[in-house]
């Protein structure tokens, strides 16, 4: 390159960087000409060396430039310039250049960083400089090292190398740190990349093969004795230097301080050498970082013999220990970092006790030192404020370093004799060591021990460690540790410096909201915590909760010091300092309490050990309880903590209910709490405090109502008298019924149960009787009129007239709290009586021995509701109420038939009773409540019903969420009826008919939106199919079912239809109706052509959102329909056994079966791995506890779940095909949660009738066809990891508001799902082994093929033995048929291609081979099928509904081969070598067997 062309050169770098910033030499043409200069550049045939001249010069300057008359430096852009020209070529045409090539390109990169290292001094440019140099080096090394570059570790720093250059302590160094660090990155982090080829494109670094990554590792590994002794030197170099340096200032301070001036008042000649001392401690203190910086690399992927090993005077520990005293340039961090890689790998035993021994003695010094600069700094001690922020990185470091080592090699402690006989050094050490952790617990910033509380709980949930008592001396300090930071910090405390450790807290989070995650993470995880604290030590607890209460009511109990008051009544708030110290020990209180052994509060007889700790702990929990009880607070907000702490008390109390009764009167005292004054209408906190306190009586009455019993006469006086004075709310009064009802379960004769039950409801019943009532339930019109709609139409402003608001809303809540009173006292009954010792069967003598192969069991049928009473209360009650709820379900459905839609949807009013509420377009953006809610700062409240919502006088904004309730609340109670039996009853049998005309109704089915239909399947169908007896499958659920499916198909289909069809213009069909689009949808009912506005109502999900905003009602529509297709998944899951309650069975039988097979019946005891157990006695596969009644319950469950699947898919055809056919369609649409399930539905189907001669077409063609195509076509929404930046690209390219919902749907269930492409292809598998190779395989498709032989006499194969087992595996097609092979013909695959796959899967029959030979096959007909669409070498990104590209498709996740291969070379090292001639030297060597054997 000549003079001219490097000009050139220069000016086009000089002009692209923006160092020429003249008017006149930065325009835009000359700026394009510059970059199309460059571009020109890097396809010049002489770049390479051109590059390499460029990098050899130590100084590129532009001369006679116009724009300036000086010559312009340009060393360091024209540089990097050369460096990113050099590495592009190390990707594309290095491996390709010949030897010599090679040769002279690494001796001329060896030599720029040997000049860079020479010519500068540290410098912001030369550090860039460097880094890249650095980065060129590694790329040369992982491509050349060791084989054909056996020097590198000599050139980089050996004699002569970069390391030596410039002085061994600047660039070079530096350079070959950093080169050192990438190389490490490179060969260990790199392994998860190649795997995963799709996250490579998120990469701009290449990477390695397996083989060339051991090369280089093995290489490092042979020479790193030459690696780590300069290191070692430079980190003891360098720390001399620092430390004399801050020597030298320390003693400069001195003497400044003796003439009585400070450091702004040296002379000129003193600043200067104050400066250079300066200059070397910040210098050296770098050089330091950043050789920890590459040693942080080495403890977390090299051998550990790297660190641990001492050896001719370097010892890696000892030196990390050492630096932990040093806070220059954050030396005590780095090395804690590396300290913690260590601690994260499975270190050897000798190195493990080695760090717990030296660990608490080295930061012991680092305290000393911080001590002593604190004392220096004229602090007042090592804990002050300012010392604690300066610390709190490397506290937080410490903490969870130290946190890691223990938990990470618990083995080591409950292995240990010393430790576990209790005495010794190690049991010395190990305490030491806990004792530190516990001390760093206690530190102000809760950040500290948050880093602990998973080690905490780790050690006090092994038994092992329990035993050792090793964590009894410190548990106190973590008890006490935590309860101090579960108080909440008062935030404007902070803001106004006012707290003590405000500096501190705002170090330790970045704002309230950051802090208030926070600490609700740290409450759900201190939980367990407790309660494992209280198991292990309970005297220590109680002492300790104790005492806090103790101290807390001496100090608090009226409200002292009384701040943060509400100036409008004088009371506290609950920021006020006694509300919040209250709130931070309810929780310690109720997880101690839960968690205390029985042993250490009841009366039975134990050893001496336990009697006296029982002695000490029953005296302290009894005045506890009687100091709550006694307090007796005057503010609302006191009074709301004393109910959480009485609510607290519901575990003590099991055991002593002395204080029981006046606790419980307290709360009922509280149920009716007033303002003081008095207002009119109650306040937000009253209100509250009555919520509470309901909830806390029902939470109590849960626990204890037995010891409830004898006062239930009392009781109920009292509950009368506070329903009668009319004071209580709808939802007081609900709370007041559940309580009464909870109670009266206990109650021992099944017929004063029921007379309770109905002396409790005797006022709902006559509510639900009332001429008023049943006038409005008795035709559409009638509820219309009684919910205040109807009148609108007459006179519009009635819906903000007071007093009829108040009539209607008060008329409403009346009728709705009764059936809501229902089904909560139901509810509680029900779930009473299934905790009965029978499990609710209504058996009362159960047999010891079950006949599991049974299938007549005596309860498996009708039962009468006499029976059932015996263990529910509430069944004597349905008669009455059964009636009354067939027809408010039958009304509030139709309201919402087309005929009463048009007619709705034509006045400006009443069309809002058809539309969503605010909460519904609330839920449909926001997934967490962190901001207000919906009547917080972003929330939807008023955006339905413009400016108007729930809360004002306004009867509009009410009816949505009216209608909600009311629909929710009939669905939840025939659920109710359904899960207790009653539907199935004789007295019922008459009741029936008119149960399924309404709800089995296809007018009404066809009528409801998709979220009414949620709630519809959810909350009824669901539980019906579940309870349903074997028996009364035909008689009960076929009528239903039916007309159900029938509808689910169709209204699927029509609902994803303008998605599938064309994503773009499906925006105007699928967006909800709102205010101004009324007129539309009306114009189309009134043609009569009900079926099209069907398809359009469907598509929007039946919607209408009122005033709502564009973007919100998208979201909601495609909410809607998402959540229509996951539920009715997950539902048909439930009911196939596939999830849910009927899956435990399965997964008990197949632990039982196990436990049987191998002979160890500690797997009954045990739970998941994943578990640690603290259960006695039998588990069931979900770790739950496996109580004796469950062996019946699971018997019964087995005959429903053999019968279900049998009649679903094989004893009626309208619910099987409609079934079977909607199961089918939900693979194709593009929701990968809901096509994920029916995969797992699919193979249900398959193992129940795939033998099925009349299912064949709709398997073999239907089905695998579905399966195929999405295989096939690779759409983007099945792929298991996306790509991160197509998120923001897809919302670029579809821009309508419609589709960027749909991309975040499905972008965050692609988040959530992993390889739902090997699940088609399993579902292929499970296709063609059944149909055309004679092969079954276990449920789910799992395990290897099972061929069947061929029947001799023909080509047809033998059945298998579980063909009518489907939960064993199922059948086979017995004549092979034709259509899987037609199927993969149409794709493009010859019939060679074919018998070729044929002969493999019958040869391979492993799970893994099949589906690989199927996704190889399958890879063929997709390229075939690209090449048609012309989309090979593309880089469209169409969205989620488009093609996969290489990267991301599954069928060519291998076809990406690595940047850097292996080299062709072998690799022999010195290692090697040694190796070899010992084993040869040991088997040359003489015999010393026995001759004669």
């Amino acid at each position: 390159m000549n003079d001219p062309q490097l000009e050139s050169l220069l000016t086009a770098i000089a002009i692209s960087s923006g160092l020429l910033t003249a008017p006149s030499s930065s325009t835009p043409t000359q700026r394009n000409s510059a970059f199309q200069a460059l571009d020109q550049f890097q396809s010049y045939p002489g770049r390479i060396a051109a590059c390499l001249d460029l990098l050899t010069r130590p100084t590129l300057l532009l001369h006679h430039h116009h724009a300036t008359p000086l010559p312009l430096d340009v060393t360091t852009p024209t540089k990097l310039y050369a460096l990113g020209i050099l590495q592009e070529f190390l990707k594309r045409g290095y491996a390709a250049s010949s030897e010599e090539d090679r040769l002279r390109l690494r001796s001329s990169i060896l030599g720029a960083a040997r000049g860079l290292a020479e010519a500068t001094e540290e410098e912001a440019q030369s550090r860039i400089l460097s880094m890249k140099i650095a980065a060129l080096v590694a790329d040369l090394a992982v491509r050349e090292f060791p084989q054909r570059w056996g020097t590198f570790v000599q050139d980089l720093v050996g004699e002569g190398g970069i390391w030596s250059s410039g002085g061994g302590a600047g660039v070079g160094v530096k350079i070959c740190l950093e080169c050192l660090k990438l190389i490490t990155e490179d060969c260990t982090d790199s392994d998860f990349n190649s795997k995963a080829s799709v996250e490579l494109c998120m990469m701009e670094r290449f990477f390695i093969s397996t083989t060339r990554r051991n090369d280089i590792l093995l290489g490092l590994n042979e020479t790193s004795h030459l690696l780590l002794h300069p290191i070692f030197s430079l980190l003891s170099n360098q720390y001399s230097s620092l430390l004399q340096s801050k020597a030298t200032l320390q003693q400069m301070n001195a003497y400044l301080a003796s003439q009585s001036r400070t450091p702004a008042q040296m002379t000129a000649e003193e600043r200067a050498q104050y400066q250079h001392q300066i200059e070397i401690r910040d210098r050296s203190g770098a050089m330091v970082a950043d050789a920890l910086t590459t040693l942080e690399k080495f403890c977390q992927s090299m051998p550990l013999d790297w660190m641990f090993t001492v050896q001719n005077g370097i010892d890696y520990v000892s030196a990390l220990l050492h630096l932990l005293q040093e806070e220059v340039a954050n030396i005590h961090v780095l090395a804690v970092a590396c300290l913690y890689q260590l601690t994260m790998r499975k270190l050897e035993s000798e190195h493990w006790w080695r760090l717990v021994g030296t660990l608490p003695g080295a930061l012991y010094e680092a305290s000393v030192a911080v001590g002593r600069r604190a004392e220096e700094r004229g602090l007042p001690h090592a804990h002050c404020v300012e010392m604690l922020v300066e610390q709190l990185e490397f506290h937080r470091a410490v903490s969870r370093m130290g946190s890691t080592l223990v938990s990470a090699h618990v083995a080591y402690i409950t292995s240990d004799k010393e430790v576990g006989c209790g005495s010794g050094a190690k049991f010395d050490a190990v305490s030491t060591f806990l004792r530190l952790l516990s001390e760093m617990a206690t530190h102000h910033s809760g950040v500290v021990c948050g880093e602990q509380i998973n080690t905490w709980v780790g050690l006090l949930r092994d038994p092992a460690i329990i035993k050792t008592k090793v964590l009894t001396p410190h548990l106190s300090n973590v008890l006490m540790a935590y309860m101090k930071h579960l108080v909440k910090i008062r935030w404007s405390d902070v803001w106004d410096e006012s707290h003590p450790y405000a500096a501190l807290i705002e170090e330790s989070w970045d704002s309230e909201e950051d802090y208030d995650e926070w600490l609700g993470n740290l409450r759900s995880k201190a939980s367990l915590l407790f309660r494992s604290i209280s198991y292990a030590e309970p005297e220590i607890s109680v002492t300790i909760v104790h005492s806090k209460i103790q101290s807390l009511l001496n100090a608090h109990s009226t409200g002292e010091p009384r701040d943060q008051i509400n100036p409008q009544n004088n009371e506290l708030t609950p920021k006020s300092t006694a509300c919040l110290e209250f709130e931070g020990v309810t929780q310690p209180l109720d997880n101690i309490l839960q968690g205390l052994p029985s042993w250490s509060v009841d009366d039975g007889n134990y050893d001496a050990k336990r009697m006296k700790i029982r002695q000490t702990i029953k005296p302290l929990l009894a005045e506890l309880a009687n100091m709550i009880v006694a307090w007796n607070p005057h503010d609302v907000w006191l009074k709301f903590r004393r109910t959480l702490l009485l609510e607290a008390l519901k575990h003590y109390w099991k055991y002593d209910p002395s204080t029981l009764p006046n606790g419980i009167d307290s709360l009922l005292v509280y149920l009716s709490a007033t303002d003081n004054p008095p207002r009119e209408s109650l306040s937000v906190d009253v209100v509250g405090l009555r919520k509470k306190v309901g909830v806390s009586i029902v939470a109590v009455a849960k626990v204890v109502p037995h010891l409830l019993v004898p006062w239930l006469a009392q009781l109920s006086d009292r509950a009368k008298t506070l329903l009668t004075n009319g004071r209580l709310s709808p939802t007081n009064e609900m709370h007041l019924y559940e309580f009464l009802s909870c109670v009266a379960t206990a109650v021992e004769n099944a017929v004063d149960r029921s007379n309770f039950i109905m002396d409790v409801l005797a006022n709902a019943v006559r509510t639900l009787e009332s001429p008023e009532v049943q006038n409005a339930i008795s035709s559409v019109d009638g509820l219309l009129s009684f919910m205040g709609i109807a009148q609108v139409a007459s006179d519009p402003g009635c819906v903000t007239n007071p007093t009829f608001v108040d009539k209607v809303t008060s008329d409403f809540s009346a009728m709705f709290s009764s059936l809501n009173q229902f089904l909560s006292v139901g509810k509680r009954c029900h779930e009473a009586a299934r905790a009965r010792p029978n499990g609710g069967l209504p058996l009362q003598n159960l047999p010891l021995v079950i006949d599991e192969s049974s299938s007549n069991f005596p309860d498996e049928g009708p039962v009468s509701l006499n029976e059932l009473a015996i263990n529910d209360p509430f069944v004597p009650l349905w008669p009455k109420l059964l009636p009354t709820l067939i027809r408010v379900l039958d009304v509030t459905l139709g309201v919402w038939h087309p005929d009463r839609q048009a007619t709705l949807l034509c006045n400006n009013i009443q069309r809002y009773a058809l539309a969503i509420s605010d909460d519904e377009a609330y839920l449909a953006t926001k997934q967490e409540n962190t901001t207000g809610g919906v009547f917080g700062e972003g929330g939807t409240a008023g955006s339905i019903v413009s400016g108007w919502d729930r809360r004002d006088r306004n009867l509009t904004p009410k009816w949505s969420g009216w209608f909600n309730e009311l629909r929710n609340n009939c669905f939840q109670l025939l659920g109710l009826l359904s899960a207790q039996r009653v539907l199935y009853a004789p007295e019922i049998s008459h009741l029936y008919p008119q149960l399924v005309s309404v709800v089995a109704n296809p007018e009404h089915i066809r009528s409801m939106e998709h979220r009414h239909l949620n709630q519809y399947l959810k909350q009824f169908i669901e539980i019906m199919m579940l309870s349903c007896p074997a028996t009364l499958y035909q008689s009960h659920l076929t009528a239903i079912l039916v007309p159900l499916f029938e509808n689910m198909k169709y209204r699927l289909q029509c609902s994803w239809d303008p998605i599938l069809r064309n994503a773009a213009s499906s925006t105007d069909s699928t967006k909800p109706l709102t205010s101004e689009s009324c007129t539309d949808a009306v114009n189309k009912l009134s043609t009569g052509n009900v079926e099209s506005w069907l398809l359009a109502y469907y598509a929007r999900g039946g919607l209408f959102v009122g005033d709502l905003d564009s973007v919100t009602g998208e979201a909601a529509v495609e909410k809607a329909r998402v959540e229509l297709t996951r539920n009715f998944s997950d539902m048909i899951q439930s009911v196939l056994a596939l999830k849910g309650g009927w899956a435990l069975v399965l997964a008990n039988k197949a632990k039982e079966e196990q436990a049987v097979k191998k002979n160890d019946p500690s797997k009954l005891t045990s739970g998941p791995r994943n578990q640690i157990s603290q259960v006695d006695g039998p588990v069931n596969a979900d770790g739950t506890s496996r109580t004796p009644v469950q062996l019946h319950l699971d018997a019964r469950r087995l005959l429903r779940i053999d019968k279900m699947c049998h009649f679903l898919l094989l004893e009626n055809e309208l619910i099987a095909g409609h079934l079977v056919v909607t199961i089918v369609q939900c693979l194709e649409y593009p929701d990968a949660y809901s096509c994920r399930r029916c995969t797992r539905i699919c193979h249900r189907i398959l193992e129940t009738v795939a033998w099925v001669d009349r299912y064949t077409d709709l398997i073999g063609n239907r089905l695998l066809s579905a399966a195929v195509k999405n295989i096939v076509t690779e759409p983007k929404w099945m792929i298991g990891r996306p790509r991160r930046q197509s998120i923001g690209h897809v919302i670029f390219v579809i821009r309508c508001s419609f589709m960027r919902f749909l991309t975040l749907t499905l972008i965050g269930s692609m988040n959530a799902t992993i390889g739902i492409e090997w699940d088609m292809i399993n579902i292929i598998r499970d296709i063609y082994g059944r149909l055309t190779l004679g092969q079954y395989f276990l449920p789910g498709g799992q395990g290897a093929g099972m061929q069947q032989a061929r029947d001799s006499n023909s080509a047809r194969f033998e059945q298998s033995r579980v063909v009518d087992k489907p939960l064993q595996g199922g059948g086979i097609l017995v004549a092979p048929s034709d259509l899987p092979r037609r199927i993969f013909m149409q794709i493009g695959i010859s019939q060679e291609d074919i018998l070729t796959l044929e002969k493999c899967l019958e040869e391979k029959r492993s799970a893994k081979e099949q589906k690989d030979i199927l996704r190889d096959v399958l890879r063929v007909a997709a390229d075939k099928l690209k090449e048609s669409e012309g989309l090979f070498n593309r880089d469209d990104d169409n969205g989620l509904l488009g093609r996969a590209n290489l990267n991301e498709s599954l069928l060519h996740r291998h076809a990406r081969q690595p940047e850097i291969t292996a080299l062709p070379e072998k690799l022999v090292t010195y290692s090697m070598v040694r190796k070899a001639e010992e084993k040869v030297v040991e088997a040359d060597g003489p015999w010393h067997g026995n001759l004669f054997g």
